[in-house]
């Protein structure tokens, strides 16, 4: 190896050591020193790498000149059009994004990570049948993709296709039976099924495992609601809003609980909290016939009217 070639890896080495550490802006130095040397220009993994931390960056136009540096070095390389996707799709420029994934698709039939954000592109513009036939594409790949079962599971679901939706999440919760969203799209599925009991196995799952995700809460309480057991859901969204103090809509709900627990000044006040949080709540709230026995209080109406 000759002093040259010597310091080119030796550049790329000590950026990546700062990239495993975070330390972006000195990987960058590094990277520009290793461009600059005489192999540095013609380098496609290099370049890739270049404009992978440009991106990390958010320093979306320089990444799209590297990843269009690549191109001009190898028209066929996918990994280059996959980059310039993923930059769309950051920006949510979606139909952008949808050019430069299935060209990077064309040039590798097998490049499942194209695939997988094709998918998540067509769902977030409505294109639900596409977004379903790349999920599918993914899972065939790669049988084994968490994130794929669950997306699928969530599309299936919205489609109120509950039995097809079951057989993804339940997929998705054998190959993580610890991550607390696919633990929760169980509970969905499940309620809407009708198997209450194993819905409410799956929230309290779910909750262990992230006591921070509120809808666990808020979707368990409502059980409870639906059951007329106000006094065990206002147990659990109480739980949900020691854990999660900032989301408007726990108080919301709870206030909801208390008016037919008749204990309208605890209601008043969680109304209160959720506006706080979120003036939604407040217009929201007036045209709320739930709520209808507060406005008799002599609070609500110094306060609003």
């Amino acid at each position: 190896m000759t002093n040259n070639s010597y310091m080119f890896e030796n550049y790329i080495n000590l950026a990546r050591s700062f990239i495993a550490g975070k330390e972006y802006d000195k990987a960058l130095r590094f990277y520009d020193k290793a461009y600059n040397t005489e192999f540095g220009k013609t380098d496609i993994e290099l370049i890739l790498d270049i404009a992978l931390l440009y991106s990390e960056l958010q320093l979306f136009k320089d990444a799209e000149e590297k990843f269009m540096e690549v191109i001009s070095l190898d028209i066929k390389e996918p990994r280059a059009y996959y980059g310039i996707g993923v930059l769309y799709d950051e920006k949510k420029e979606y139909k952008e994004a949808v050019k430069y994934y299935k060209k990077a698709i064309e040039l590798d039939e097998g490049y499942d990570r194209a695939y997988f954000f094709l998918a998540n592109v067509y769902d977030e513009l409505g294109e639900t049948a596409k977004a379903i036939e790349n999920y599918k594409k993914v899972i065939k790949l790669v049988p084994n993709d968490f994130w794929a079962h669950v997306n699928l599971g969530v599309i299936y679901e919205e489609l109120e296709e509950n039995e097809i939706a079951l057989e993804y999440t339940k997929k998705a919760v054998l190959l993580n039976q610890t991550h607390y969203k696919a633990l929760f799209n169980m509970g969905v599925v499940l309620n809407k099924l009708g198997r209450e009991a194993e819905s409410i196995e799956y929230y309290n799952k779910s909750i262990n495992q992230n006591a921070e995700y509120a809808f666990s809460f808020l979707n368990l309480a409502v059980i409870y609601r639906e059951e007329n057991k106000f006094e065990e859901a206002v147990r659990i969204i109480s739980q949900g809003i020691e854990n999660n103090p900032e989301e408007g809509f726990l108080y919301y709900n709870r206030a909801c609980f208390y008016v037919h627990l008749n204990k309208l000044q605890e209601a008043f006040q969680d109304v209160i909290k959720s506006i706080e949080q979120n003036n939604f709540f407040e217009q929201y709230m007036k045209e709320d016939e739930e709520l209808d026995t507060i406005r008799q209080l002599d609070e609500y109406k110094n306060r609003f009217e």
